[in-house]
């Protein structure tokens, strides 16, 4: 079952949900889901460098990948058909019964900027800052500032507790980061060699 407004505010109350720092209700909080911030720090492939992935080789993906930090009031310009891993302001806090689930703004949407390629479910433990998948499927360039709204998160209840939260699990690829993180598939691929 998704969470209403109501249920959103009284699991945030609660504790079953914590978002830092603490949304501004009035804003952010939509029937069903909560609205989050951009954050500063992008990361890119770095296209001229290598002429394909592959997972089964020895190329660390994130050395594929180049952090970019945006200062204060500057823009980030996706460009059409780019991709970027971003990550929100807020940092996330999912209670073991509880999964998230990251939406795009349909105002964002109608210009062509997507959140996420196919990540969208947080488990039920999930702590850290959420990384965004952005892409930019229209036909301009689209400047994005750090701080603006991005993104939304709906919650469901799973029918239990989870018996290993996502931050407990022993092979976790992604808990408590701080900064988008380029993607770890390929020591995932390496170890089923």
């Amino acid at each position: 079952m998704i969470l209403s407004d109501r249920d959103i505010k009284k699991a945030l109350k609660s504790g079953r949900i914590k978002i830092t720092p603490k949304p501004d209700l009035k804003i952010q909080l939509g029937s069903c889901s909560i609205d989050m911030h951009l954050g500063n720090k992008f990361r890119f492939f770095k296209n001229s460098s290598y002429p394909y992935i592959d997972l089964k080789g020895d190329i660390d993906t994130s050395k594929i990948m180049e952090e970019l930090v945006i200062e204060k009031d500057r823009p980030f310009i996706m460009q059409p058909g780019s991709f970027a891993l971003a990550n929100t302001v807020e940092t996330l806090e999912l209670a073991d019964d509880l999964l998230g689930r990251i939406e795009g703004r349909s105002s964002l949407g109608r210009l062509g900027i997507i959140v996420h390629g196919t990540a969208s479910v947080f488990d039920p433990g999930w702590i850290g800052i959420p990384t965004m998948e952005l892409g930019n499927l229209g036909t301009l360039p689209i400047a994005l500032y750090p701080g603006m709204r991005i993104c939304s998160f709906t919650f469901e209840e799973v029918s239990s507790p989870v018996e290993v939260p996502y931050r407990k699990k022993k092979n976790n690829k992604y808990a408590n980061q701080k900064s988008p993180l380029a993607s770890k598939l390929s020591q995932e691929v390496r170890k089923e060699r």
